[in-house]
């Protein structure tokens, strides 16, 4: 709670993304402890971290029921985070290898083979917390951006339908905002977010990546610099951050297994296999 110890998360590996459960990370039990053998991908500041919660395999014959969720020392020899540079330019995220990494049994949170249950739960607070990202994001108006870049009339906009685009993505960014301070009070009062987390990550990441695109096309042919004095450094910031945006709908799981959540634990269809 003092903010001393910095976690990261070992969910994802290099042949484990969406399908999350199909994870290989091996965990060989040796008494009182286990030793961990494997890789991680897109590990948040795995390489400025104490501690990492981490999804590891005590059971390769039970898909969802062989994953226990464990605690690991970023200290351990056989750990090396090497950092992934993504096409913003920065490197927040990192591949994480673990060599002979020694974790002992009292490091498992919740019984072996519970690591799935947990990871859930986990998952559907991370993912309404990336949906919400963007409408906290502290930008210019969009209108205060159009206004510099492009033509008015007496305080008005010129171009009709670039009022209608800015317009339409203001009204949608305020009805999220109060649909998510809604569902974080129930939060805070104790109900679990559920399902409607996917659905806040869903519509919150293409939100925020439609805000983006919508700021590119009233700047211009001023996003298109990556460095130089003929771009200023908000200029520059922003073409990065829209390059960034295009992870946040892949990220704590992409919108397609979002939808694919939504349609048979909310709308309750079948699925596709079983029609």
């Amino acid at each position: 709670t003092k903010g001393e110890i910095r976690w990261c998360q070992g969910y994802s590996e290099p042949n484990a993304g969406s399908d999350l459960a199909s994870l290989q990370c091996k965990a060989d039990d040796l008494g009182d402890h286990y030793m961990l053998n494997g890789s991680k991908v897109w590990t948040s500041y795995a390489d400025y971290s104490d501690m990492m919660f981490c999804l590891v395999r005590t059971d390769f014959k039970n898909k969802h029921k062989g994953i226990s969720f464990v605690l690991l020392d970023m200290d351990d020899p056989g750990v090396k985070a090497v950092p992934i540079q993504l096409i913003s330019g920065n490197s927040p995220f990192c591949e994480t290898f673990l060599t002979n990494v020694k974790v002992p049994k009292v490091n498992r949170i919740g019984e072996e083979g519970f690591g799935w249950t947990i990871a859930k739960a986990l998952l559907q607070h991370e993912r309404t917390m990336i949906g919400d990202l963007g409408s906290h994001q502290e930008l210019s108006p969009l209108s205060v951006l159009a206004q510099k870049y492009t033509h008015s009339q007496d305080g008005k906009l010129s171009d009709r339908i670039l009022r209608d685009k800015i317009a339409q993505v203001d009204m949608k960014n305020d009805a999220f905002q109060l649909t998510m301070q809604k569902f974080n009070e129930e939060t805070e009062a104790g109900q679990p977010p559920g399902p409607a987390a996917s659905m806040f990550k869903y519509y919150g990441t293409e939100l925020n990546k439609e805000k983006y695109e919508l700021m590119l096309n009233i700047i211009g042919y001023q996003s298109l610099g990556w460095e130089g004095e003929l771009f200023s450094e908000a200029e520059l910031k922003t073409t990065r951050d829209w390059l960034r945006t295009k992870g946040n709908s892949i990220e704590g799981g992409t919108s397609e297994i979002q939808l694919n959540i939504i349609s048979r634990r909310v709308l309750g269809l079948p699925d596709g296999g079983k029609r």
